[in-house]
């Protein structure tokens, strides 16, 4: 793995920053097994009235049941367009131990363009979730070339936010102290 610089990492967090999670979903991972996060995701140029590309997938995280010393890196499917984004991105993600031992796979549907701003999008995908009473699928927005950011980012955060629940569903279980 080739490791990153400051200029890389600084990109990185700028594209971090220009990617946005416009519906969140408030629910923990599972401490075990697989988690499933459907999304919708919205790309387009939020300053220009023009228009918009629609997909809908999901990623799966997955925990080892069994850890090996060889589990120690994140593992990402069908985020990355080749091996240097994925380079830097496990070398970023690896600095906590939250993301130590997870694979991570995303399915994204195909891209369908619908016309309009990007935030008219993100008004009907919200009211059509709210209309079905879905709160578990979450809506992403990125500039066009950073879709793949804006997936990563939420899965990362559902897993940041997830650490205290799993920690505490580990001590009711009597794995911990």
């Amino acid at each position: 793995m080739r490791y990153c610089g400051d200029e890389e990492e600084q990109k990185f967090h700028e594209a971090w920053d220009a990617v946005e999670i416009a519906r969140p979903v408030n629910y923990s991972l599972f401490t075990f097994g697989e988690s499933v996060l459907p999304y919708f995701l919205v790309c387009g140029d939020a300053d220009r009235d023009t228009n918009v590309a629609v997909s809908q997938g999901e990623v799966r995280i997955n925990r080892p049941m069994l850890i090996t010393p060889e589990d120690t890196q994140p593992e990402f499917q069908n985020f990355f367009e080749n091996q240097q984004e994925e380079g830097v991105v496990q070398f970023l993600m690896a600095r906590t131990a939250r993301f130590s031992n997870l694979r991570f796979e995303n399915h994204s549907g195909s891209k369908r363009d619908h016309s309009g701003s990007m935030e008219a999008a993100v008004d009907r995908l919200n009211r059509k979730l709210d209309d079905e009473e879905e709160d578990q699928v979450a809506i992403l927005t990125a500039p066009p070339q950073l879709g793949n950011v804006a997936i990563l980012r939420y899965a990362a955060e559902r897993v940041w936010k997830s650490g205290p629940d799993n920690v505490q569903e580990l001590r009711e279980r009597g794995f911990l102290p």
